[in-house]
């Protein structure tokens, strides 16, 4: 099963048709509404150097999961 994804609103012009793994190693500000001075500190603060880095982080990973449950509470 084939899927599509246009990501195109979410990046940043030069990575628009980037293969996926350029798009992974590609410093945060790949993505649209960041910029180098995010690239720093994030780099700074929490090692993150790449969009991969990014999405593998283990707080924005919990935070996106705590996000997803919001509204399931039993």
């Amino acid at each position: 099963m084939a899927v599509e994804v246009n990501l195109g609103k979410g990046l940043d012009k030069a990575y628009e048709n980037k293969p996926l793994k350029d798009i992974l190693d590609a410093p945060p500000s790949a993505l649209a509404g960041l910029t180098e001075k995010h690239d720093a500190a994030l780099n700074d603060a929490l090692g993150v150097k790449t969009i991969r880095d990014l999405g593998s982080n283990k707080y924005f990973a919990l935070a996106g999961v705590l996000v997803a449950l919001e509204g399931k509470e039993g």
